[in-house]
């Protein structure tokens, strides 16, 4: 065989590949995205912790679109903590939006409506671990000062250390009862405590032993991120 055939059987090959492989995509994208939206929203409702209505393991993902349909309430503010018209939360890409100037970016809000009536609000968050980014989202009570629960995830941290922030859920339930805001009103967020929070402290957490960079990446990340959404707070506030 010539250079000249194995060039153009190369050619041939390389074509019929990227014909095959893009109409792969093509076929499994809606899938794809139907699959991540239903675990984004499971992450969601995951940071309400016992707050939330029943197990979230156990429902269906019919059972999950009727409870984002009946049950939540989302939109997303500019921030000056005003909704921004026509924009729904969970099409707030915020990979994408901390990427512009914080006078720029879009947040969302979703709005859990348990069934005794309480209201809860979940905020997104956004920061940088060890190794790559990492995000959460935040359940607040209506007092806009109680954390309800918590839910993180990355994108590459070490399993066994840093991971833990998303695998350990025994440490995630620790942040339930913090409070954001100390006893004269001046916002603290909640950080991590490297040795162990203080007993009975209510803006620690215990640290993670050898992920001391993650952890420091979680506490920057819940004070910038959580801070962006207090006019927002401030607005619901002051209508109530």
């Amino acid at each position: 065989m010539n250079n000249s055939k194995v060039y153009i059987f190369v050619t041939i090959m390389t074509v019929v590949v990227g014909v095959t492989l893009t109409g792969l995509y093509t076929a499994t994208k809606p899938q794809a995205d139907l699959n991540e939206e239903l675990f984004n929203k499971r992450a969601i409702l995951s940071s309400l912790g016992d707050k939330f209505d029943g197990d979230l393991t156990a429902i269906s993902d019919e059972e999950l679109a009727s409870i984002f349909k009946n049950q939540v309430e989302q939109f997303a503010i500019n921030p000056e903590g005003e909704m921004v018209e026509g924009v729904l939360a969970e099409n707030v890409k915020m990979k994408q939006e901390m990427k512009l100037p914080a006078e720029d970016r879009k947040l969302p809000v979703y709005v859990y409506t348990a069934q005794d009536k309480s209201k809860y609000y979940i905020v997104s968050v956004r920061g940088r671990g060890l190794w790559d980014a990492i995000w959460g989202n935040i359940a607040i009570a209506n007092d806009f000062n109680t954390v309800v629960g918590v839910s993180f995830d990355h994108a590459g941290e070490t399993p066994g250390l840093g991971a833990e922030i998303k695998d350990n859920k025994a440490w995630v339930s620790t942040f339930a009862g913090k409070t954001i805001y100390d006893d004269q009103g001046e916002y603290v967020s909640v950080s991590l405590k490297k040795g162990g929070a203080p007993p009975g402290s209510k803006h620690y957490v215990d640290g993670l032993t050898g992920a001391t960079i993650t952890g420091n990446g979680v506490s920057d990340m819940l004070y910038d991120g959580i801070k962006s959404y207090e006019p927002y707070f401030k607005q619901v506030k002051s209508n109530n």
